[in-house]
């Protein structure tokens, strides 16, 4: 999927507007339109830059060379990075037991699926 098609997906899934995300990393609104349909096709690394910060996904991810990492993904780690340095120490810890034994357990039958 090209830069265009992805930016589109992330700002709809993070349910903002054209105006929004031009706000934000300091272009028009029309511009973020343009590279969203590909009328714009080479926007300048900054821009890149500013628009992987604020969707939270590496630049890579943006450019094509990352399969690894998708929208869904990065967001989520975030959210849970921030919740848990929000965690008092003994809560970190049982989240860190609990993460333990959830990677020991046997696979069941729905994960082999």
């Amino acid at each position: 999927m090209s830069l265009g098609p992805k930016l589109q997906e992330m700002r709809q899934r993070a349910g903002k507007s054209l105006q929004e995300v031009a706000d934000a990393v300091g272009v028009s609104k029309t511009h973020v339109w343009a590279l969203e349909k590909g009328k714009s096709e080479n926007p300048s690394q900054d821009l890149v830059k500013k628009l992987a910060d604020f969707f939270n996904v590496p630049v890579e991810y943006l450019l094509g060379t990352s399969v690894k990492a998708t929208f869904a993904d990065e967001a989520v780690a975030e959210q849970f990075r921030r919740e848990f340095q929000r965690l008092s120490v003994e809560e970190q810890q049982a989240m860190q037991k609990t993460l333990e034994a959830f990677l020991k357990r046997k696979p069941s039958k729905k994960d082999a699926g």
